[in-house]
Parts: structure tokens; C-alpha cells; sequence
């Protein structure tokens, strides 16, 4: 058994990389100790995928973090939830599955993370999954890992009648956003296997548990323990010290992570001062660099009476939940979220800067549903804002909740990007198949024409999609901005790394959940001192993106 006061290596937070990395460690014979402040992901709201709605909000399971009234968006304050169960944000999440863009990852590179390129993190993508997808190149996949990737049966004809509109919009068709092709529309990903969620606690740390040589500890941590410029340890807010021999490893997301550092005496001196902080390591770049995706929901209401919504009804809920409590199958089975689409926003643009998430009902993410019935969504927005914002200590009392402010739509750049991505939508709904299906639209509504509507549209009912990053990001020893090296050494303090969705430089081109992931798998290696040797494996690039906006528009130049 583990010393549950000592280990070779603590690792604070159970969530995506955490567990990645706990799995790793121990598997090379590494004694590790994960701290994490959740508890049990045991019970039907997690495990089964349709209730996603339930745990995202609740008390047990989710930090219940909110922003700062966002300046740019009438002052709303907005959810930012984030997991505080095994499993992290990967148990309360949508379970939807996405790598990312090659491009994304050679921009990180580009950025100073070297070593982080396409070539380089695709091995540690496919390592960390066992793919059961029906289309794509197997070479761009993995077939043994622990994190088993399904799609859903696409049974709804709104799914397939959605990537068909998408496709004869001129976009074209991905028969595997994760592999060879990201652009184009076709079937999503899920982290579902054998009709329940496959979080990366059921994925990494339930096993690596079974292990002698790791443990679980419930706590908070207060702060890094910090000798002579080196983590030794990590003090919890109940007092208890627990050391490492070797590494402390952050691992506690975006929100949290960087607030353990400031509390630790690592980050921007002045901010540190205010709060009677003393400083270990005077990084500037901690807390900063906020990203998130923005999106709206473009809802129509249906003419033919295909949704899912009557299984949203008390009774229908019984029988959804009746089914899958004994089958692990029907509704109950699936995120609902079956059919996406990636597209470039405007010729001149290298890769898709806009994504879909589509659902054959129309629903909140709380599921509320509008009135009407019969209805199906597109959640839409553009990927790479130019907004930044930051994660601040609201105090130096460690019970007490940051500050966050995402900055949202504060540049211009931003309201052009999120009006055209709305318009393009519409083009797609106005396409058949799908547009056979329209009755009349829901959100923004068919009154919301001009630039000014739809920015109050925008300000009004544009939510999250709960992809926070980048708030402590990785890059040269040399770069003041940077707050951990491309080894994932925090910058200043010997012994501390720092793995997880805060290091990311620029936010990839879809969901978190895979590519941080990922960063644990890799982080763990850096750790061990090894890696897997890169695959220069080309994705697939739009052969006329520079003078092109899609497919179709690129046949009619060549046609004249």
C-alpha cells in the first residue's frame, strides 16, 4: 500500500490528464498519490449519457464557478462549471469527442511549445484510445487504449438529413473529423462505451487504483510546498502535509490550477502583493490568457413531427431512463449529439475556424426546452476568438472562489467572426434535406436580420461551451508570458509541473476533453523521461482555401 502522506509523485486533480498521467506513472512502476477535492462519479446522472444536463450544476459534482459580469455581453454573468468528482470535468462534459486540428497543434509549436507539433502529439492521441468508429483511415487512430471513442447509431433522420445539407452547402463530407479530415460534416465522437459514460476515471484512474502503488487522497490543497525553490509537497486546507520524493504535478484545470499557483507564491508579483502573497516566482503569465468557446444555439422549430421532444416529457424520461437502467440502450445510450460539421469561415482561412454541434431537439444545455414541440439545433461559433481574459485571486483565503472574467466579444474581430458564422448557418437550414424540415426558426428569429439585431441576439443568449484554457500556457524558459516550459516544468520552481488544459497556448478547433487527455499521456513521458516517436502523418487541407470559402464555391471558379 501507499503511504498516503509520501509518494514518488502527487497529482492534484482526478480529471482528464491527472488520471492520464496517475495511469502512466504507476504503470512504470511510479508510486503516485492523486489528490482531488470530488468524490464518487457513482450514480445514474453521470453514467448515463442523455442526463448530461444533471451533474453540469449540481453541488456534489460541479464547482459551481461563475464569471464576472462580462463587460461585452450585457454584463451577464455566465456558468463556468468545472468537475469536482473522479474524472474531473470528463464526468459532467458532453461527452463529445475531439482532438483538434492538426494546424492547432503546429501553431502551439509555432508558439514556442516545441515538441508539441501534429506529428509530435498524434502518437499520445492514439495511445490513448481504442477507436470503434465505422468510417476513416485506421493509421490516423488508436486500437488499444484505455479510452474506448463510439459514435451513435444516427437512428433520428434530422442527423442524417443535417449532414446532408452540410455537404450540399458545399461544404463537403469528413468520414473522420479525428483522422485524416477534419472539415466537412458527418458523424460526432463520443466517450461512451457499452451504453455509459467513459470518463477518464473510468478510462485510467479506476485501474491504475487497482495498482499497489496508487492511492486516492480526498482533500483541497491549499498550496505547493515550496524548500529552497523546490516543491517538496502540497499542504492541504485541513492542515495535512503531503510530500513528494520526486515531482508535484498540477493537474487541477484551467480555473484551478492557476489559482493554486498564485496561492503558492507563483505568479504576477503586484497581483500576488495585494493579497499579502509572498512571492517564489514572479510569473506574469499565470491566470492570464483566458480562452473559451462562444456559441449560440440556432434553433428551428420542425414541421414534421421528427424530433426527440416527446421523450423529453415526464413520461417519456421514465421510459428513456427505464430502458437504459436495464439495456445500457436507446435514448438513453447517447450524448443525442450524432451529426457535426467543421467549416472555414471565408476563403483566405487555412483550416475550420467554425464548428457544429447538432441535435435533433430544441433544448437548453439545462434541458429547458422553448415552447413549440418539435424542433432540432445547431450549436455554432467561431473557434479561435481574439478575446483573452483572466483568472485572478479573489482573496488568499483558499475556500474562496476566483475571480473569472473570459472578456468576451471584446474585440471587433469577434462580432464579424460570431455574425458570419450565424448567416452561414442559416444558408446551411435553408438546404436540402434539412430545410424540408424547417418550419420557421426559433433563435436568433426569422426578425434578427441586420448586424445590430443579431449583436443583441449575441449579447443576450450566446453561452459557453465550457472549453476554458490556456491560463497558464506553455513556451520557451525564455518567453516572460510563458508559465511552464515545453516539458511541462513550471518556469522558477524545480519539482512542480503543471499538466492540463491551462498550458494551451491557443485553443484547439473543438471540445477540451481528448486534448487534455493527451497532455497527460504526453506529460507523463516527459516525466519518465521517454517518448513516442513522432508520425508525419498529413491532414487533409482544402487544396484551394486560399481563394475559396467551400468546396463548391471552388467547382464554379474552375468552371468559369
Amino acid at each position: 500500500m501507499v503511504n498516503t502522506m509520501e509518494a514518488d509523485y502527487i497529482v492534484v486533480g482526478a480529471g482528464s490528464a491527472g488520471c492520464a498521467m496517475a495511469f502512466r506513472l504507476t504503470e512504470a512502476g511510479k508510486s503516485v498519490l492523486v489528490i482531488e477535492h470530488g468524490g464518487s462519479d457513482w450514480g445514474p446522472f453521470i453514467n448515463m449519457p442523455a442526463a448530461l444536463s444533471y451533474p453540469m450544476g449540481m453541488k456534489r459534482y460541479d464547482w459551481g464557478y461563475v464569471t464576472e459580469p462580462e463587460p461585452h455581453m450585457d454584463n451577464r454573468v455566465m456558468a463556468c462549471p468545472r468537475g469536482k468528482v473522479i474524472g474531473g470535468s470528463s464526468s459532467i462534459n458532453g461527452m463529445i469527442y475531439v482532438r483538434g486540428h492538426a494546424r492547432d497543434f503546429d501553431t502551439w509549436a509555432e508558439m514556442g511549445a516545441e515538441g508539441w507539433s501534429y506529428a509530435d502529439v498524434l502518437p499520445y492521441f492514439k495511445r490513448a484510445e481504442t477507436w470503434h468508429g465505422d468510417a476513416g483511415d485506421p493509421a490516423y487512430r488508436g486500437h488499444d487504449g484505455p479510452m474506448h471513442i463510439t459514435r451513435g447509431g444516427r437512428k433520428n433522420p434530422l442527423f442524417q438529413a443535417f449532414i446532408e445539407s452540410g455537404t450540399a452547402a458545399g461544404y463537403g463530407a469528413t468520414d473522420d473529423y479525428n483522422g485524416y479530415r477534419q472539415e466537412g460534416f458527418g458523424a460526432f465522437e463520443m466517450s461512451v462505451w457499452q451504453g455509459k459514460r467513459w470518463s477518464a476515471a473510468s478510462a485510467y484512474l479506476k485501474p491504475a487504483l487497482q495498482r499497489p502503488n496508487c492511492a486516492m487522497v480526498n482533500g483541497l490543497v491549499e498550496k505547493v510546498e515550496i524548500e529552497e525553490g523546490r516543491a517538496v509537497g502540497v499542504r492541504l486546507v485541513d492542515g495535512r502535509v503531503i510530500r513528494a520524493r520526486a515531482e508535484v504535478v498540477l493537474a487541477a484545470g484551467s480555473i484551478n490550477s492557476p489559482k493554486i499557483l498564485m496561492m503558492s507564491g507563483i505568479g504576477p508579483a503586484k497581483h500576488l502583493a495585494e493579497h499579502g502573497i509572498s512571492v517564489v516566482a514572479d510569473r506574469v503569465g499565470v491566470g492570464q490568457n483566458l480562452q473559451d468557446h462562444l456559441e449560440l444555439y440556432v434553433q428551428y422549430a420542425a414541421s414534421q413531427p421528427v424530433s426527440i421532444a416527446p421523450y423529453w416529457s415526464l413520461w417519456g424520461k421514465a421510459f428513456v431512463g427505464a430502458q437504459w437502467l436495464t439495456t445500457k440502450t436507446g435514448l438513453g445510450a447517447t450524448n443525442n449529439f450524432e451529426a457535426c460539421g467543421f467549416i472555414r469561415s471565408n476563403k483566405g482561412v487555412e483550416y475550420p475556424d467554425i464548428q457544429y454541434h447538432f441535435l435533433p431537439i430544441a433544448i437548453r444545455y439545462d434541458g429547458t426546452m422553448p415552447p413549440g414541440g418539435h424542433g432540432f439545433q445547431a450549436h455554432v461559433g467561431p473557434m479561435r476568438s481574439p478575446s483573452r481574459g483572466d483568472v485572478t485571486l479573489r482573496s488568499a483565503n483558499p475556500l474562496d472562489a476566483p475571480r473569472i472574467r473570459f472578456n468576451y466579444m471584446s474585440t471587433e474581430q469577434d462580432w464579424l467572426d460570431f455574425r458570419r458564422a450565424i448567416r452561414l448557418t442559416r444558408e446551411i437550414f435553408e438546404t436540402h434535406p434539412i430545410a424540408g424540415y424547417v418550419d420557421h426558426e426559433i433563435q436568433p428569429g426569422a426578425e434578427a436580420q441586420s448586424d445590430e439585431s443579431l449583436d443583441t441576439v449575441i449579447r443576450e443568449h450566446a453561452e459557453s461551451a465550457y472549453h476554458p484554457c490556456g491560463t497558464a500556457r506553455m513556451g520557451r524558459p525564455d518567453d516572460a508570458g510563458a508559465v511552464v516550459d515545453p516539458l511541462n516544468r513550471v518556469i522558477g520552481v524545480d519539482g512542480l509541473r503543471l499538466a492540463d488544459s491551462s498550458i494551451f497556448p491557443l485553443i484547439p478547433n473543438g471540445n477540451l476533453n481528448a486534448p487534455s487527455i493527451m497532455v497527460g499521456e504526453k506529460a507523463a513521458d516527459h516525466i519518465l523521461g521517454r517518448s513516442l516517436p513522432a508520425e508525419n502523418l498529413e491532414p487533409w487541407i482544402a487544396p484551394d482555401w486560399q481563394n475559396a470559402q467551400r468546396e463548391r464555391e471552388a467547382v464554379a471558379q474552375a468552371a468559369e
